[in-house]
């Protein structure tokens, strides 16, 4: 039996202004470093062989805050990269809507149909994200392992170990600082939980509304 931890990071300034981040390199803020102490806390008790991030500072912090509880390194791993937004990247939501808004409204609709202009499709990241965790899987059987990404490739990783696809990408919810688990036991993926935040309530927070 595997254990995978999928972790989200934690809370940047472009959350809330509802900024397109992508391969962007946007750091935490103070929430955000709040949250990841209190995500790396929750899975202390958990023993964990390895950690793999998402090369982004906001990821590799996060993952860096769960490590310090593990006395583990963190690993950088390129597949779980953000995906490429390509032209949003760095744009508010509002400038999107105006701007692409056939693109927009098809991105709410059909998120499994859109390829954005000089970026990704979710099919590249959900070939690049299972690609990587079917290597991690031979490489850690019967270990638990992190991976701590981003609200896309995450959402994508779940769509993709629960056996449904892409058009499904809004019906999972991905909050910052989350934890999803899945187990890999008799040949098969078996959810355990998804984006659960119950250790954020001592901030007195509300989550953030998936962006």
């Amino acid at each position: 039996m595997t254990k995978v931890y999928v972790v989200r990071h934690g809370q940047t300034a472009w959350n809330l202004e509802e900024v397109f981040r992508g391969r962007m390199d946007i750091p935490l803020d103070e929430t955000g470093k709040k949250e990841v102490h209190l995500a790396g806390e929750a899975l202390k008790d958990e023993t964990l062989h390895a950690i793999y991030s998402s090369p982004l500072s906001r990821s590799m912090e996060t993952a860096q805050n769960i490590a310090k509880f593990q006395n583990i390194p963190v690993t950088p791993l390129e597949s779980i990269i953000d995906i490429s937004y390509g032209e949003w990247e760095g744009v508010s939501l509002v400038e999107v809507q105006k701007k692409y808004p056939d693109l927009y409204d098809l991105w709410l609709t059909e998120p499994h149909n859109v390829t954005f202009p000089g970026g990704e499709s979710l099919e590249q990241v959900r070939v690049r994200t299972r690609n990587a965790i079917d290597d991690l899987l031979e490489k850690h059987e019967n270990e638990n392992i992190a991976l701590v990404a981003h609200r896309a490739p995450n959402k994508v990783i779940c769509c993709s170990l629960l056996g449904i696809d892409n058009s499904n990408f809004w019906r999972i919810q991905q909050d910052t600082a989350s934890t999803n688990l899945f187990v890999y036991k008799d040949g098969q993926w078996i959810i355990s939980y998804l984006n659960d935040t119950a250790y954020l309530k001592v901030l007195g927070k509300p989550a953030l509304s998936d962006f």
